[in-house]
């Protein structure tokens, strides 16, 4: 029944982005060349030459947007990771429409249809192309939501959710359910070999049996999953809970402690036939390497355009307000493990440090400047990091990076921590904007290090650049 579900809701969403892309294509010629809005210095083009455009539009775009993974339905997925998967996949049906167009005009358009170009689509059409598209598809697919999520609110199409493990990682698992009624799970309870013990369940969630027994309970409670959440000492008991539930249509998730298991994602290699696991695999290697290296330098090109002026204010202001250099130079680890050198606005009084030594900041630092303590609060001080991005140390999105003094402390205490060092150290991070930045706990910074390296994309990047800039403007303290 839930299989059947989404391959209504994939159909459903697949011909409505064709058809609201078809409409957003007619649109766009409309504003262009109809409404009188845009000078036409060059005179109309029929409308049929646009038509003919529109089986290439109707195809491309679901195609476009199966790639950036739209059609993959995931209940939790954010409003902002469903806007750049969309602006990506917008992006993406532009350029292949382009290509595409441009193929057909050149190899299999008639002569006379070359001549008037059959083919041919102005660059601001696709160009409101692309924003109409965006518009409209991020639109219906926001109303989908809020008609599901009132659903599930409401008790109607629930998943219903079984959890292996009654320790603290299967209650993490049951607060997130219990949570976010919006996205339409339903936690059944638990079952755990401790059922005998003192364990009776957790939020008013039941204690159902034992983990052989899951078999039995997922047929009585109607479970559509399972969320195995159960310690590392008991992690052989997945193979006995993969073969019960392979008897049962029950989908099986599995929820690893990223501090205590295999951090990040593994990849199956070959060594003569012979199958090896690698687990620090990262997806940010080759071409994706290179494709973020692109994106660094235009975007910090960009910025520091931008900044120039503020730029030049904030170090005349550091400069006439304390002795000292404008800039701070500071050692910091960064990809590798290799040490280099960063730079911001100097934001403490010339040489604090000399006698308190390296020394955690915090809130109402002595050490700091008036100036200084304003230039942290607004993260202004961390400005001249785009330097640093251009010279290749370091990248808009990663890992903030550490100075060797304290990674020399907590890659003893912190299982994991030097994995964070599979990339270049960023100016703002995944852990940053959920809030894990500056004196709070490192186990949860490294947490969502981690899960940043593993789960690398440029719409990720996207939305940390995004929420950086949005939770800097409207949510600061």
């Amino acid at each position: 029944m839930v299989r059947q579900y989404k391959r209504v809701l994939v159909a459903f969403y697949v011909l409505t982005d064709s058809v609201l892309a078809m409409w957003a294509f007619v649109l766009a010629f409309g504003i262009r060349f109809e409404s009188g809005l845009i000078p036409v210095p060059r005179g109309y083009p029929p409308i049929e030459q646009y038509l003919n455009v529109l089986p290439f539009i109707a195809i491309l775009t679901p195609l476009a947007f199966q790639f950036q993974g739209l059609y993959s339905l995931r209940r939790g997925r954010s409003r902002v990771d469903d806007f750049f998967a969309v602006f990506i996949g917008s992006i993406l049906a532009v350029v292949l429409g382009v290509i595409s167009t441009l193929y057909v005009q050149a190899y299999f358009a008639s002569e006379e249809a070359k001549a008037r170009g059959a083919y041919e689509v102005s660059q601001l059409v696709w160009t409101l192309f692309l924003a109409l598209t965006v518009l409209f598809t991020y639109a219906s697919r926001e109303t989908v939501r809020e008609v599901l999520e009132r659903r599930w609110r409401a008790g109607i199409g629930l998943k219903r959710v079984l959890i292996a493990g009654a320790g603290d990682l299967g209650r993490m698992v049951a607060d997130r359910i219990l949570q976010h009624r919006e996205l339409g799970y339903q936690a059944v309870g638990f079952v755990d070999d401790r059922a005998g013990g003192d364990h009776i369940g957790y939020r008013g969630l039941p204690l159902l049996g034992t983990i052989h027994d899951v078999g039995e309970i997922a047929k009585r409670e109607h479970v559509d999953q399972l969320y195995v959440a159960l310690p590392l000492d008991e992690h052989a008991k997945l193979l006995d809970l993969m073969e019960i539930t392979s008897r049962e249509c029950i989908e099986v998730k599995v929820v690893p402690d990223l501090l205590q298991f295999i951090a990040l994602r593994a990849r199956l290699e070959d060594l003569d036939g012979l199958p090896i696991i690698s687990v620090n695999d990262v997806p940010l290697q080759g071409f994706n390497s290179w494709l973020k290296r692109v994106i660094d330098i235009g975007l910090s090109s960009a910025a520091a355009l931008v900044f120039a002026v503020p730029f030049g204010l904030i170090a005349l202001l550091v400069k006439l307000t304390s002795p000292g250099p404008v800039f701070y130079r500071q050692e910091r680890m960064g990809l590798d493990g290799k040490a280099f050198t960063v730079y911001k606005f100097r934001s403490m009084y010339q040489d604090a440090e000399d006698t308190s030594g390296p020394v955690w900041a915090h809130d109402n630092d002595p050490r700091a400047t008036p100036v200084g303590r304003w230039l942290r609060r607004l993260d202004l001080d961390e400005l001249p990091q785009f330097l640093n991005v251009l010279r290749g140390d370091m990248s808009i999105g990663g890992p903030r990076p550490e100075r060797p003094f304290f990674v020399d402390q907590f890659k003893h205490r912190i299982p994991q921590y030097m994995l964070r060092h599979k990339v270049k150290a960023g100016i703002t991070g995944w852990a940053q904007i959920n809030g894990w930045r500056g004196n709070t706990s490192l186990e949860k910074r490294i947490e969502y290090d981690l899960y940043y390296i593993e789960n690398w994309s440029v719409r990720l990047d996207l939305k940390i650049m995004w929420l950086t800039l949005v939770r800097g403007l409207f949510q600061r303290a």
